[in-house]
């Protein structure tokens, strides 16, 4: 009844298919089928208790009120010193932004700096919210295609390509949701190169930056000269402390641009609710041994994965080298990715992701998050080469 109320910028907002297919699968679960869960983006652990702890003693200390919509200013000093350690470039408080998670990072800075007709180049496949906000805001979204001959990082030379007087911003995701992949710092360099002295803002999603394997050593292109004031980066607390459902993310930028982005927090938000910023403190802040624990597990499933990805017969998967995703190529089958991932929901009881759920050139590709138990992962591998040699026949 309220189609033709609605504005018409809604139509052009889109979804992320992990939680349609979350719900899809839990459909199926209440019918009494079992369900292995490879679809959703969130670790399987629980928040570290002393995190957990810090937040019931900041509830007990009245941390149940408003805060200053960028953040309280103690979080934000604890985030700007993080960050300062961890990504290399030299932060204050008044260039943090606190949100309840990283998406509104995402999504204000789209907001505040995309007019209509600008462009906005993003990867794909990607985190599908990039190109739903561009649209939203009226943006043009510009795909740069993440390839798996080029190890699932953009192609610097076709990036050079794309860029156009009318480019505004570009995005960036290293490690990379759905792909694993990672930038190097010749890459990142590269970027830097063809953005400087063009105007143009580089949104640098940074969240899974502490979920990385075998030796690599992310690189936040703020770090590099002269691109720090011409870098958002977004950042978070869902992932590293396995604290999705707290929602708590930030944003660091130039200060002037972060009072801008206060300024949306205050239009919609309000503020990032007390208490769990003050639990943010200890995460930052507090022993790290658990996420360490939990990157080492990470790595252990990581591993059982691929291997079992490459032994079922029609299938390919390269091993990433962050994140907690595997990109598989199902090509072979020649059948949509989308088709491919309903039938091993129905077929087999494993929810997995087409990979045209990250943009057009995620097709001929299959999305699995491995935070799973390393017993259900082999059980889902195992359904899956019973179910998919149907398909081949």
């Amino acid at each position: 009844m309220f189609e033709n109320l609605l504005a018409r910028r809604m139509y052009d907002l889109g979804t992320e298919t992990a939680f349609e297919v979350l719900a899809k699968a839990k459909a199926l679960e209440a019918q009494g089928k079992d369900i292995i869960h490879l679809e959703i983006g969130e670790p399987d652990f629980d928040t570290p208790r002393n995190i957990i702890d810090a937040a019931i003693k900041a509830l007990n200390s009245g941390y149940t009120h408003y805060t200053p919509a960028p953040g309280l200013m103690e979080v934000r000093q604890a985030i700007a010193e993080y960050a300062t350690r961890q990504k290399g470039v030299p932060y204050t408080a008044e260039e943090v932004v606190v949100t309840p998670g990283g998406k509104p990072i995402m999504f204000f800075s789209i907001l505040a700096l995309v007019d209509p007709g600008d462009e906005v180049i993003y990867p794909n496949p990607g985190f599908p919210i990039y190109e739903s906000v561009i649209k939203f805001v009226g943006g043009k979204p510009v795909p740069i295609p993440i390839r798996e001959e080029n190890d699932f990082r953009l192609d610097v030379e076709e990036l050079a390509r794309l860029i156009t007087p009318r480019t505004k911003m570009i995005i960036i995701n290293s490690p990379a949701n759905p792909t694993g992949g990672v930038l190097t710092r010749e890459d990142v360099e590269h970027i830097a190169d063809l953005v400087r002295g063009k105007n143009i803002i580089v949104l640098s999603d940074e969240i899974y930056d502490r979920i990385v394997y075998d030796g690599a050593q992310p690189v936040s292109i703020a770090s590099l000269p002269g691109m720090k004031d011409w870098t958002i980066i977004l950042d978070g607390f869902s992932k590293t402390y396995a604290m999705t459902g707290w929602r708590l993310g930030y944003g660091l930028m130039h200060k002037e641009l972060a009072a801008r982005i206060a300024q949306l927090m205050v239009n919609s938000n309000s503020c990032t609710a007390a208490f769990v910023q003050i639990a943010g403190i200890e995460a930052l802040t507090g022993p790290q041994d658990a996420a360490c624990a939990m990157v080492a597990e990470f790595k252990r499933r990581r591993d059982i994965i691929v291997e079992g990805l490459n032994s079922i017969p029609g299938i390919t998967c390269k091993k990433p080298v962050g994140s907690f995703y595997v990109f598989p190529n199902v090509k072979s089958f020649g059948r949509p990715s989308k088709e491919i991932a309903d039938f091993l929901l129905e077929e087999a009881g494993v929810a997995v992701l087409g990979g045209t759920a990250f943009g057009e050139y995620g097709e001929g590709y299959l999305r699995l998050s491995y935070a799973n138990s390393v017993e259900n992962i082999q059980k889902a591998l195992n359904r899956m080469e019973d179910a998919l040699r149907k398909l081949r026949r």
